[in-house]
């Protein structure tokens, strides 16, 4: 098949990084160009992001010799040379937005990274296996941005992933309270443990806006369309706590859950878990895990750094699933955060996106 153009907007960044290994040996997609701020532009990649490579793997040949453009000055010219871009910058939120309008209204698709169009009304805030349906608002976002090609979705907050698709296949029993408690990987800040030593025997209670995102995300996920726009599920009530964990990479979630009338039993739950598949396991899209949620049995699992990398860092993990004297039961969720939680839940729509028919050749 035609690989689909590629543009990284934000390349050099944590997310950014990984956006670009991940497009190594992509059967679908082919890195073509690359952008950031000023400071960067006009820089070979490997110079832009000199002494601030923070990935395992080495930067991948095919982006090394990149010129870097300017991802605000450039847009023109970016979106005639891309079939969509991912888009991870770090700027203010309404900069985001007022940028990713600005490419999308440029012809040019942007499945993005950002939190910034997550709640705007008819931006599709999705995780394939849990919501695919909701990429059908697209056209009434193109009508809207008087738009053919051009439009934005996003992929939800990364710590909710370690815990939503375990409710998600539940929510049939009627799951009316959800607590959560995330422990949250330093990379999730965008750091190391070499350029953040202050983490290292440490834990921080606090996380700007995590809580709230991981209380109201999953009841959009939930949601409905109606009216060119999404509604959100009425519950589950969800509250939680995320606190920073001295870990590189992994989320981990304590939940607690109680349903509404009958709850099922542990058995069930775990056949639940276990057959719980989607969209993109049908489809086949290349980053999709083949076992979506693994459940261990072990007692002392899962655990970030034995568990984070399943099936490509792109399954979730489940464990400790037990009764609970508060609520009816509590178990713990393993999700890792830059891979299924950030730039591979983001490849993994635009794959989705492609499969439908969303997203074509210029």
């Amino acid at each position: 098949m035609e690989k689909y153009k590629v543009g990284i907007i934000g390349g050099t960044g944590m997310v950014g990084q990984r956006f670009i290994t991940l497009m190594e040996g992509h059967p679908w997609f082919q890195l073509t160009v690359i952008a950031a701020s000023p400071r960067s532009a006009g820089k070979t990649y490997e110079q832009a992001v000199s002494g601030r490579w923070a990935m395992e793997k080495p930067i991948p040949e095919e982006a090394k010799g990149l010129v870097v453009m300017d991802a605000q000055a450039d847009v023109e010219k970016i979106a005639g040379l891309v079939d969509f871009v991912f888009c991870a910058v770090d700027m203010k939120k309404d900069e985001i937005r007022a940028l990713e309008e600005r490419y999308a209204k440029a012809e040019c698709p942007v499945v993005s990274n950002n939190s910034a169009h997550r709640w705007t009304d008819d931006v599709p805030m999705v995780v394939p296996e849990m919501n695919p349906q909701h990429i059908e608002i697209i056209p009434a976002q193109r009508r809207r941005l008087g738009t053919k090609r051009g439009f934005i979705a996003v992929k939800s907050n990364c710590s909710i992933q370690s815990y939503a698709p375990a409710i998600t296949p539940l929510l049939k029993y009627g799951v009316e309270k959800v607590l959560v408690c995330t422990y949250q990987a330093i990379s999730g800040a965008g750091k190391t443990f070499e350029r953040w030593p202050e983490m290292v025997d440490n834990l921080i209670p606090y996380i700007g806006g995590e809580e709230e995102k991981s209380e109201q995300e999953p009841l959009k996920i939930w949601g409905r369309i109606e009216n060119d726009k999404f509604v959100k599920a009425d519950g589950p009530s969800i509250t939680a706590q995320c606190l920073r964990v001295p870990v590189s990479d992994g989320h981990t979630a304590a939940v607690f859950i109680k349903f509404s009338g009958e709850k099922p039993s542990i058995e069930q739950i775990k056949l639940d878990w276990a057959n719980f598949k989607g969209r993109a396991q049908e489809l086949e899209l290349p980053s999709a895990p083949k076992q979506f949620i693994h459940y261990f049995e072990e007692p002392d699992r899962p655990q970030a750094k034995l568990d984070r990398e399943l099936e490509g860092g792109m399954a979730v993990s489940m464990g400790r699933l037990r009764e609970d004297t508060q609520y009816d039961y509590k178990f713990v969720g393993l999700s890792h955060n830059t891979l299924r939680g950030a730039a591979g839940g983001a490849v993994l729509l635009a794959e989705l996106l492609c499969a439908e028919g969303y997203i074509d050749h210029m």
